[in-house]
């Protein structure tokens, strides 16, 4: 973070110091939660949850270097004291990004946000300095924390917003403003809680309501593919850019397909040129990710070829997103378990189905949470579209959803050993180092609250005779 005393953070937070001894010490090092990552300079944010109370920790923050701690209560230690910690973190994000002047881009979606905010960090940082998302710390939390981590030398700021509800991005936006504002796609993800796409599609365009007019610098980027999201550029004043497979999109994909890998390879064209573009990703649902990507990267005056050269190089930097790794006996597990939604299990099929072409493949899904009324019809279709795409096995791992998911596999035509329910993770690893063989592709994939990362874990640490495998 910039440079603050303590004397600056309590004025910007509204907030009272306690046994602070020199009030213009100051905070030279990071804004943090976890005491764990306390040290020389740091400011720690006490919160209290459901389990632990951040306070208890503030003599071991504060022995490690820090200068002080953000709290609701004295703790003995150097302290600002604040009503409510939470509005305080964001009070001194928003001081900090408005101090900075950097560029900031947010972005939202129902599926792609953490893939498509690393695609787009990737290819910034080779213009200039930039700070973005770590995973998909994109709440009330995770956001500020990210923007705190902002120096003065910061160009680009690249911020992943996610909602539950109605008003949660217009509130992200408050916290930290943005001047580019990329909305993905409205999808079925926590559908449950919204009530329908087209709620879901008045909570994603606050993002777009939010951003300066044009003649600010204001720009949305919108998905020419999605009807809900290019509807959207009715709701913002700032300049419009389209992106997508459509002949109306600024900047597009022609000639896509995938590598004998799996990977996408298509050309890309922008108003500034065209040039071609082969991932090192797998699965054709990235194409869409990169062209959002390389639309951010145009109106920030990247040319068509360095955006293609970035875009081809670029990696996966999240955990369980489709980490695609080959074991020493010839098994390729596909640990895409981190989240899962209808839009991005149908992805992952298609992409297990690309990359294992030829061979045998095999779909280890669970659960996909807070769908709603729509649980059982969404299980279903993924069930069927399993057998549509000809995978070899499915695998139904978990309760009442798991049995949906094996419902629509039968009902479309998967009578014989194409499909199995088990109980549990465990189950799944049970069954998978019996049967798998040498050249099998495996899938893994479930939403976060199901843990089957646990299964790709178990597939990596030991092949077909008990070696350590990965590779």
């Amino acid at each position: 973070m910039i440079t603050l005393s303590l004397a600056e953070i309590a004025e910007i937070v509204g907030g009272r110091m306690h046994d602070i001894p020199d009030a213009s010490a100051e905070v030279t090092g990071p804004v943090v939660r976890d005491s764990r990552e306390a040290g020389p300079g740091s400011l720690f944010v006490a919160f209290v949850g459901e389990r632990v109370d951040g306070h208890d920790f503030a003599a071991q923050v504060v022995e490690a270097g820090a200068a002080a701690v953000l709290g609701s209560r004295p703790v003995g230690v150097p302290a600002i004291v604040v009503e409510d910690v939470q509005a305080a973190l964001g009070a001194l994000a928003r001081h900090v990004v408005r101090r900075l002047g950097t560029t900031l881009v947010a972005l939202t979606g129902s599926a792609g946000k953490t893939s498509t905010k690393d695609l787009i960090a990737q290819v910034l940082r080779r213009k200039a300095p930039t700070v973005f998302t770590p995973g998909s710390m994109n709440n009330e939390v995770g956001l500020p924390l990210t923007a705190l981590t902002a120096t003065d030398e910061t160009k680009f700021l690249v911020l992943e917003m996610g909602a539950r509800g109605i008003g949660h991005i217009r509130y992200l936006c408050e916290l930290t403003p943005p001047r580019i504002g990329l909305v993905l796609n409205v999808g079925s993800a926590h559908i449950g809680e919204f009530g329908g796409r087209e709620q879901i599609a008045q909570a994603k365009g606050e993002l777009v309501e939010a951003l300066p007019p044009a003649e600010e610098g204001g720009t949305a980027i919108l998905n020419a593919d999605d009807p809900l999201v290019r509807a959207m550029a009715s709701r913002t004043k700032a300049k419009v850019i389209l992106f997508g497979e459509s002949g109306e999109a600024d900047v597009r994909a022609e000639n896509v397909r995938l590598t004998d890998t799996g990977q996408p390879s298509f050309s890309l064209h922008t108003p500034s040129g065209a040039s071609d573009v082969t991932m090192r990703l797998y699965g054709e649902h990235h194409v869409s990710n990169a062209l959002a990507a390389a639309a951010v990267a145009h109106e920030l005056g990247m040319s068509a070829d360095e955006i293609a050269t970035a875009l081809s190089e670029a990696g996966s930097l999240s955990r369980w997103r489709m980490e695609v790794t080959e074991r020493l006996d010839g098994v390729t597990v596909v640990n895409d378990a981190y989240n899962a939604n209808p839009e991005s299990m149908k992805a992952a099929l298609r992409a297990l189905v690309a990359i294992g072409k030829g061979r045998r493949t095999w779909a280890v899904l669970g659960k996909m949470a807070e769908l709603g009324d729509e649980a059982l019809a969404e299980h279903d279709a993924v069930g069927r579209l399993a057998v549509r795409l000809n995978v070899s096995k499915l695998v139904a791992v978990g309760d009442r959803e798991a049995r949906w998911l094996q419902l629509g596999a039968y009902n479309e035509g998967s009578w014989g050993e194409e499909s199995v329910h088990v109980s549990d993770a465990q189950a799944a690893v049970d069954l998978l180092r019996s049967e798998l063989r040498p050249g099998d592709v495996v899938l893994v994939k479930a939403s976060r609250s199901v843990g089957l990362e646990s299964v790709a874990t178990a597939l990596l640490e030991t092949g077909a005779e008990g070696e350590v495998a990965a590779r």
